[in-house]
């Protein structure tokens, strides 16, 4: 791998130096030549101020590798640091871009799936558009007013989005004859708010700087925003009313995500992520209390993830590093498990499914992270996806190719739909086929 001072390196982002080390004990190649240096800084760029040039990797140190890493004109380079992985247990990995799309519509900056079906928003549009997996092809768009879609949430029945003036807005889906959306709600809705704000009861009902994030409890109908303005607000699904808003960070936040058990969990440039719980039994209580407040050394988190019924709770730095708690079994404490080192540029963006976790970095690049089965601490980086010329905004990852011929032949892995700051939207084929078949 070229080092991080080559002139074959990508240009470095303006808020990190190579003056600080930190010990990584998670991650397969723990090799000191493949352990990557970096400071810790609070003050990132812009999304303007990223570099917008891959990363350029130099192979001429890489071990042979199988056939199947080298027949695509499509299949990524694999990191050399991932020789050792790409012979995992008798299994062989591989990977490749199965397609690329560029739209006229700026920069992608959220994406969100349900059942075969991508929703994505971009910077420069007012559209929302509709793509059909596996396939890859557009079969609709959500249209507005306003621009910038910023974050995308879909549940079974509706899909949210939020946009750059501080709404969000809804849609419903439905299947009469094919996939239908017709336009639900504005939260909050403007005669609301001008009524809130008169009467001096709820100031706070429509948030103060932009959403950064989305999250749905579909048990207790509750849909969560977070934003810039530090706060998180809680809105009731049945008729859009903001019920909560919670002053949950000192600092910006940049990633909710709600959990199957009823917990919250934001994500700020504080370092820290907290734990929140929904109060049913005492009313003189707020409906939601911290549980409790995780560090994340000193470094802003911004994004977070969870896996394996919401036991592993995974949150992205702005230092590059993939910090990971487990809950026990017994107590149901979330303990710190470790950092798995590779990004040398801010985790942007998560996903998981399975035992598998894909990471997206202001880099250019996307990592796939596999967990061991028998024990969650220990990963191995299966594969770095290169493709990308700008920072990884948001990434979408499901199980097989989505294709019956794949499920019929035992193929293992996942896909991957990635989208970044370069406007193009990425979909990613990632194998683990057992040898001699």
């Amino acid at each position: 791998m070229a080092s991080l001072n080559s002139p074959d390196s990508s240009p470095p982002n303006i808020s990190f130096s190579i003056n600080q080390t930190r010990k990584s004990t998670t991650t397969s190649s723990s090799a000191p030549g493949h352990r990557l240096f970096r400071s810790i800084s609070t003050k990132e760029p812009s999304f303007s101020q990223f570099p917008f040039t891959p990363p350029h990797l130099n192979n001429n140190n890489c071990p042979s590798l199988p056939q199947s890493f080298h027949n695509s004109p499509t299949s990524s380079p694999l990191h050399p640091t991932l020789a050792a992985a790409a012979k995992l247990s008798d299994h062989l990995i591989s990977h490749r871009c199965v397609s690329s799309v560029l739209k006229k519509d700026g920069q992608i900056l959220s994406i969100a799936m349900f059942n075969e079906i991508l929703y994505t928003g971009s910077s420069d549009s007012n559209l929302v558009r509709i793509w059909k997996l596996p396939d890859f092809t557009e079969c609709g768009q959500l249209k507005t007013k306003a621009s910038m879609a910023v974050a995308l949430q879909v549940s079974h029945d509706k899909v949210y989005a939020a946009y750059s003036d501080c709404k969000i807005r809804v849609w419903r889906r439905s299947w009469d004859r094919g996939l239908k959306h017709s336009r639900l709600a504005t939260i909050p809705a403007t005669g609301s708010y001008v009524r809130s704000y008169i009467s001096g009861k709820d100031k706070m009902m429509k948030h103060m700087g932009p959403i950064t994030s989305l999250a749905i409890n579909i048990s207790d109908d509750l849909l969560y925003s977070s934003s810039l303005d530090k706060s998180v607000k809680v809105w009731r699904i049945s008729d859009f009313k903001c019920i909560e808003t919670i002053q949950a960070h000192s600092e910006p936040i940049n990633a909710i995500i709600a959990a199957d058990d009823g917990l919250l969990y934001t994500a700020s440039d504080d370092a820290t992520i907290k734990v929140w719980r929904r109060n049913f039994s005492r009313s003189d209580h707020p409906p939601h209390s911290l549980v409790v407040t995780l560090p994340a050394n000193f470094s802003p988190v911004k994004t977070l993830t969870l896996a394996t019924n919401s036991t592993l709770l995974y949150g992205g730095c702005s230092d590059g590093y993939l910090h990971f708690w487990l809950k026990g079994w017994f107590s149901g404490q979330l303990q710190y498990g470790g950092a798995l080192q590779g990004h040398t540029h801010a985790i942007m963006c998560l996903a998981s499914v399975g035992k598998y976790v894909v990471s997206g970095s202001a880099d250019s690049t996307c990592r796939v992270w596999a967990r061991d089965e028998v024990d969650c601490q220990l990963h191995t980086c299966l594969a770095v996806l290169i493709g990308h010329r700008g920072p990884v905004r948001c990434v979408a990852a499901f199980f097989g190719s989505g294709s019956e011929e794949a499920v019929e032949e035992g193929d293992g892995g996942c896909t991957i739909c990635s989208g970044s700051l370069d406007g193009v939207l990425k979909v990613w084929r990632v194998t683990c086929t057992t040898n001699g078949t």
